[in-house]
């Protein structure tokens, strides 16, 4: 506990509340791979069905507003019947509408595909950064896709993943997935299924032959931008549940950053966390008396709640979600619709998303106990004359800074194949990046924002107005983090100039250290304000970052 305790530090916090990036750049291979697909579709009416693409999409989220709201009533009705007991799904993945044929598929691939993985990867690269420990060697990847998700998790975890299940219903989304990974090294080992009924079978019939239930069990779980795409709220539940059943560890739900994404996130959040603590006071009465209870026993939320509570936005005007730029591949300045203005070099990727981990909520010290913050006044008491001093040759070394060579057609994916095999020739992968990479783990590893407690989310971008930055946050409202509110921070350069300073460089979707003896949160500090623009619709916001 005690060392726990010493390893936080102000300038600590400030590293280890960074959750966000500014500006992703997917990686060169990714960008290499997705130019040398679309060259060999060799497809001349792209642009036109890249357009197509998108109305579908915004067809599928207006379809799934109508649907009745008399659905969750039937589904709560549903459960306290017999024929809860034997879910079946009356729609899949697959159903709503959308076919992917090879048009749609390049498509895709030219349009969307950089974005869906830069948000796998900026999750995915959360979980490490707060998990260190947590190297998955069974990965299922549920609605992959042309497969972004399986490319973020071989960036975020290279050579971790031993077995890759992936369920996806086009065959036409599969063959690019694969043509995709063509060249690559080091793979896993990866099966394709087309829906998860056939990946339950085989995985059935595995365990029967090798007498092994582990066979089933998958240490993470992702299920990227698929959940809108099942028209009915029962089946998405059905979905989830079956997802959480074949999770040993980690279950990632993304979906995209829109009122209806966020819904879909908040219901299935409520709908885990509900049936576990059932499960988990069923067994806390069967074994009373026992002191010894299964480590797996129940869930919690690993990000972005900082507490497993009811949500602070649930029934108010505003939902929870966060955005993540991205530099533009040239495929995507290519086939992108512009209506006659040049597109921006860069992108904003909204989205929501929920990680769920079996167990309990760790019990660990909260980042600013034991930790006293100077305000300004006592800052400036406390300062020395030496500390007024400057040693400009110190100065002027501490301003010089050396810039490595980068190579740049390491920035540019319009890169021929002769260029690519010559690449290949000189070690892409040498023995000095894994070095750098386990470096970079081992950097990761002396610190981390604990998923035990005492760290707030900032869910809207700050508003920085003189001295002052306001901060709207969810936070804990207890210890154990199984209640939270909403809560509004007015952080001052006069009373905190150490927050402030961190509060100033914080970014939308990054932590905030909080500490156990804080005050009370009152209800009215609890309650949304309705009448509260959204931040992304409000002048005074400004761009993001």
């Amino acid at each position: 506990m005690a060392n726990a305790q010493k390893a936080f530090t102000i300038e600590s916090l400030r590293t280890l509340a960074k959750q966000s990036f500014r500006c992703l750049v997917v990686p060169v291979r990714l960008r290499r791979a997705i130019k040398k697909y679309l060259r060999e579709e060799d497809d001349p009416h792209i642009r036109k069905k890249v357009r197509q693409l998108s109305e579908s999409f915004q067809e599928i989220k207006d379809s799934n507003l109508l649907l009745p709201e008399t659905t969750a009533k039937r589904l709560a009705d549903s459960t306290n019947s017999v024929e809860a007991k034997r879910w079946k799904i009356q729609t899949v993945y697959g159903d709503s509408g959308l076919e992917y044929r090879d048009g749609e598929t390049a498509a895709y691939v030219a349009s969307r595909m950089p974005a869906a993985y830069s948000v796998c990867y900026r999750v995915l690269t959360e979980i490490r950064r707060r998990l260190p420990g947590f190297k998955p060697t069974r990965v299922l990847d549920f609605g992959a896709g042309t497969g972004s998700g399986f490319w973020a998790v071989q960036e975020v975890w290279p050579k971790c993943a031993q077995k890759v299940n992936i369920v996806e219903p086009s065959q036409s989304m599969q063959r690019a997935g694969r043509d995709l990974l063509q060249g690559l090294k080091d793979l896993p080992l990866i099966h394709g299924y087309t829906s998860l009924l056939s990946l339950s079978q085989e995985l059935n019939k595995k365990c029967r032959i090798l007498n092994d239930k582990s066979e089933r069990k998958h240490e993470l779980v992702i299920a990227s931008y698929v959940l809108g795409e099942i028209p009915s709220l029962k089946d998405r539940i059905t979905m989830v549940r079956q997802l959480w059943d074949l999770t040993d560890d980690l279950l990632v739900l993304v979906e995209p950053g829109t009122p209806h994404g966020a819904n879909i996130i908040s219901q299935m959040r409520s709908y885990i966390l509900w049936m576990e603590n059932r499960k988990l006071r069923k067994k806390e009465k069967a074994e009373a008396g026992k002191e010894v209870l299964d480590l797996k026993s129940g869930a919690h939320i690993v990000a972005p709640c900082p507490h497993d509570g009811k949500c602070p936005l649930e029934n108010t005007a505003k939902y929870c979600h966060f955005v993540q730029r991205l530099q533009r591949t040239s495929s995507q300045r290519s086939y992108k619709r512009t209506k006659g203005v040049p597109l921006r070099g860069f992108e904003d990727e909204k989205f929501c998303f929920v990680v769920f981990r079996r167990g309990q909520r760790p019990r660990e010290p909260w980042p600013l106990d034991n930790i006293k913050l100077e305000t300004l006044k006592e800052m400036r008491a406390n300062r020395k004359p030496e500390d007024l001093e400057i040693d400009y040759e110190e100065f002027i070394k501490t301003q010089v800074v050396e810039v490595p060579y980068s190579d740049p057609r390491a920035q540019d994916s319009d890169i021929t194949d002769e260029d690519e095999q010559e690449e290949e020739g000189e070690g892409e992968g040498t023995d000095e990046d894994e070095v750098e990479v386990e470096e970079a783990e081992e950097e990761e590893g002396s610190g981390r924002a604990s998923v035990g407690g005492g760290w707030g989310r900032i869910i809207f971008p700050p508003f920085r107005k003189g001295k002052q930055v306001t901060l709207d946050m969810c936070v804990p409202t207890n210890e154990e983090g199984s209640e939270g509110a909403f809560e509004r921070r007015v952080i001052t350069k006069s009373k905190n100039p150490h927050l402030h300073l961190q509060a100033k460089k914080s970014f939308w979707g990054d932590l905030w250290p909080l500490t156990t003896q804080q005050q009370d949160i009152s209800k009215e500090n609890k309650k949304v304000d309705a009448g509260w623009c959204r931040p992304d619709q409000d002048q005074k916001w400004g761009a993001w970052p």
